[in-house]
């Protein structure tokens, strides 16, 4: 059923819109990096110039950061999560629907894994499309329809086009490198090594003393921030690639039913960590699990994702107890 005067809206919209907030939450990340840096640098020698050089270290680490994660970093999470490549005679729909969709997205076929798992998830990783992978759980191919499978795999191909991969490991070095850099000076200044460059400077150097102040705090509180801020831009790109999934498979209700699903599965993924878990199409680490304790969450809620696609067709949204009878479970 449609709803009367529901604001409908286009998926190239939410692309942009997603596009736009994520983009936004990186200068944020990186200008608070900046700040942080500086405010280290001008605090402990009391001049510009050690600002400036605080700010080129950081840059420096983010960068090695990068270059690690860059080069490496798929095939740690493929392996950390026990995928197994898979043929086109072992599971010929599953390679079907991916060919198909890599031909609409014009990406190059990625690399094909299966994960002996019976948790119904997936994800996508890879530093480029040239270098793209997709790892689908053994559970989520038994669980899902051909037209939910494909819902997935287009989600999971749009983190590829978007770049997705990339971006989020920007946005995680960034925020790790405030968190080292921060963690390297509360050390620093606990054994002292502030005081001597702030009393050199007690005849005039209030706006130092201040500015040592404000890097205390900044370091304390930027690492938090920075992760929050990590963590909303992981929520953007799952919301840009639900859209962009649509663009690719023009079927909205494919995608709605499998999130529906996924989320509602009791299932237990045990390969999923911390470190991984927002890679996934739907957060593996579920609520009523000690390790999930603590957690703030790394993906948007399944209904709200849900609604959002409703939104592309005009219809109603959905709560709670409508969200289990689209996942099969009333």
């Amino acid at each position: 059923m449609t709803l009367q005067g529901a604001p409908r809206q286009s998926f190239y919209q939410q692309i942009g819109a997603n596009r736009r907030r994520s983009l936004v939450l990186v200068v944020i990340v990186a200008a608070l990096l900046a700040l942080l840096g500086f405010a280290i640098g001008f605090g402990t020698t009391g001049s510009l110039t050690g600002g400036y050089v605080a700010i080129g270290i950081a840059l420096i680490v983010a960068t090695l950061l990068t270059l690690g994660s860059y080069f490496a970093g798929d095939g740690l999470v493929l392996a950390a999560a026990r995928a197994q490549p898979v043929s086109e005679a072992q599971a010929p729909q599953l390679m079907n629907v991916v060919r198909e969709l890599a031909m609409a997205a014009n990406l190059p076929m990625p690399r094909v894994y299966v994960i002996q798992d019976t948790a119904p998830n997936a994800f996508a990783t890879g530093r480029d499309p040239k270098h793209a992978s997709v790892a689908i759980t053994t559970g989520l191919l038994e669980k899902l329809d051909r037209e939910e499978l494909q819902g997935v795999m287009g989600h999971e191909l749009s983190h590829v086009r978007n770049l997705d991969i990339r971006f989020t490991l920007l946005v995680g070095v960034l925020v790790g490198s405030i968190a080292l850099l921060a963690d390297f000076f509360l050390r620093f200044t606990f054994w002292g090594g502030g005081n001597t460059r702030r009393e050199s400077n007690s005849g005039g150097g209030a706006l130092v003393v201040i500015v040592f102040v404000l890097a205390i705090v900044l370091a304390i509180l930027a690492p938090i921030f920075a992760n929050l801020v990590k963590l909303a831009v992981s929520r953007q790109r799952e919301y840009l690639a639900d859209a962009s999934s649509v663009e690719l498979t023009r079927n909205p209700y494919g995608l709605q039913r499998a999130l529906a699903k996924i989320a509602a599965d009791k299932e237990v993924l045990e390969v999923a960590n911390r470190a991984t878990q927002h890679l996934y199409i739907v957060n593996p680490i579920k609520k009523f699990e000690s390790r999930a304790a603590g957690l703030t969450s790394t993906h948007p809620p399944v209904l709200d994702r849900i609604n959002r696609l409703r939104v592309l067709t005009g219809e109603a949204p959905l709560d709670a107890s409508t969200g289990r009878a689209l996942a099969g479970l009333d």
